[in-house]
This record gives C-alpha cells, structure tokens and sequence, in this order.
C-alpha cells in the first residue's frame, strides 16, 4: 500500500433503513432520511469520537459492529489492519428497527474496502454485508437509497430500486425499550398457511407497485401482514395501539419497522405532520418519541 493512500481518508454517510414494510418479510427496504455520517483516517491506534444519538455505545472499542466488520474483512482477505480513528455522528435509533447494523455492516465493509485497496465493486460490497447481515432488505435500502427489493441468488444479492417520492411524509413512533433481532425473529413460527402466504404475496405485490407508481393511496392494504406482524405484537405493544388508524383517511399506511419495536406510520397526501402527531398522541400517549422522516437517498462518499 502506498504511502499516499494511507494519507487519504473517508467520508461516508449512510442512511437509517425499515425493512420488512409489512408483507415485505426480508425482501422489501425503505431507506430513511437519518443518517449515520462519519470521517475515517489512519491513526496510530484505533479511536472513535461519536456524537448524536447513542453515542456511548457509538463511540466504544469494544464490540463495535463498524471496527469488527472493518477488521474482519481485512482479516479474511490477507491484508494488513490499519488503526482507524473514526469521528461519527449517528442519527439512528439503536435496536429499534431502523437499520444501524446494516449501517454499521456497510459501513465496516466500506472502510476495509477502501483502506485496504480490495477494490469490490457496489454490488460485492452489498453481498459482504448482506451475508454478514444474515438477509439483504435493509442492506440493499441503506446503499442504493429510496426503496428497494432483493433477493438472494446463489452468492449474489438482486436488487430493484425506486428512488421514492420525496414528497411522501412518514412519523416513526419510537417506544423506550429496544428489541433484539434475533429475540423478534425467534417469535415467528416455522411455517405458514397456503391462505396466509397468499395474503402476503397479493400483498407485497402490491407494496411494490405503490412505490414505483407513487401510489400512497394503495398502502393500506399493501402494508397488511399475516407473516410477522401478529407475532411480534406482544413485543411490540406501540404497533397494535397504532393500526386502528389505518382506517383513518389522515394515514396512507402503518407498518413495523423492521423487526420492531418502532412502527412506520405514512401520511396521507393532506394531512400535516401536527395533525399526525396529534392523532398519534391520542393513541399512545404523550411520552412517545415521534420522529418525522422522509424516503433516504444512498450511500455518500467523499475522499478526504
């Protein structure tokens, strides 16, 4: 490696991703308008200077999804770890559905890239972290922004995009207590009913002509579940307290976001932010986090 190029650093911005956007299970991603930005240089030893949301656990050595991933890759490859010291500031909820390990996969996989001159491409960076990930919904979300859907393909990773209507507005209700992964996925049961695996497949059918054709209109019943959604409800109390409104002609559509326990809920084309938080209010109560967003662009880098 050239000494000029252990001179030269990173900039990366990633977005905040939902996955699963009702009957999307593991297929369908929504990048987010929060980000996790960072600058990467070499150092002497490995640091990090964190700001934003979380930043203790942003900003520790130890079990840092971002530093393992970096080391890991690197690792594997037969090339040299450079120390890094990482200055981040992160806007995403951790543990809450919002996509941070596939921010922070990406973000692993970005930096060993770039500082160990492994030269992959966009699609073989996708793969890396989609195989660490363990699934490729947020994965895909978070790199190439809007929304996606993918699919798993032997040892490769096929994704369609849309870039989303920027116009569209979202509220993610945040509740207080996170929710691991893995214990969400350990709810759902084996297998499913023919009538039940129909639903969703009428159903993320639909999901995804709503989004290519800007249809909010179709979202309240294209974000309808039968495969994870009535599993996760007990884990999940904000998400059977918000669907009564999507009855409501003031929200397009409501959703879990990833695994949960925040709930994605979409306005409709007229409603306005302060009546959405109002309603929402009235069903959960006034201590709930509400955050606004709209549909996230890709991943940004920037040599420094």
């Amino acid at each position: 490696m050239s000494a000029a190029r252990e001179t030269r650093g990173l900039r990366l911005s990633l977005a905040a991703t939902s996955a699963n956007l009702g009957p999307g299970f593991d297929t369908a991603g929504l990048a987010l308008s929060m980000r996790l930005t960072m600058e990467a240089r070499v150092a002497a030893g490995f640091q990090i200077e964190a700001t934003g949301r979380d930043a203790a656990l942003c900003g520790a050595l130890e079990h840092n999804l971002i530093l393992d991933t970096y080391r890991d890759v690197l690792t594997r490859a037969g090339v040299h770890v450079l120390p890094l010291h990482l200055k981040l500031h992160n806007e995403i909820p951790l543990g809450m559905g919002c996509g941070s390990s596939a921010a922070a996969l990406l973000a692993g996989v970005t930096l060993a890239d770039h500082f160990g001159e492994l030269g992959m491409s966009d699609a073989e960076i996708v793969t890396e972290a989609s195989r660490i990930e363990g699934h490729p919904d947020n994965v895909t979300a978070c790199w190439y922004g809007g929304f996606s859907v993918s699919a798993e393909a032997g040892d490769k990773v096929t994704v369609a995009t849309f870039a989303g209507d920027p116009a569209w507005e979202m509220l993610l209700a945040v509740q207080p207590t996170s929710l691991a992964t893995k214990k969400a996925r350990a709810l759902l049961p084996e297998s499913y009913t023919k009538a039940d695996a129909i639903f969703n497949v009428q159903r993320a059918s639909l999901l995804v002509a709503a989004f290519a054709q800007g249809r909010l209109d179709l979202l309240a019943t294209a974000m309808q579940d039968r495969m994870h959604q009535p599993y996760r409800a007990e884990a999940c109390p904000l998400l059977e307290r918000l669907l009564p409104l999507m009855c409501e002609p003031e929200i397009a559509g409501i959703a879990l976001s990833g695994a949960g326990p925040s709930v994605l809920v979409f306005l409709a084309a007229e409603t306005t932010l302060l009546e959405a938080e109002t309603r929402i209010q009235q069903m959960v109560g006034p201590y709930v986090e509400l955050l606004p967003l709209r549909i996230g662009g890709g991943v940004e880098r920037t040599l420094l």
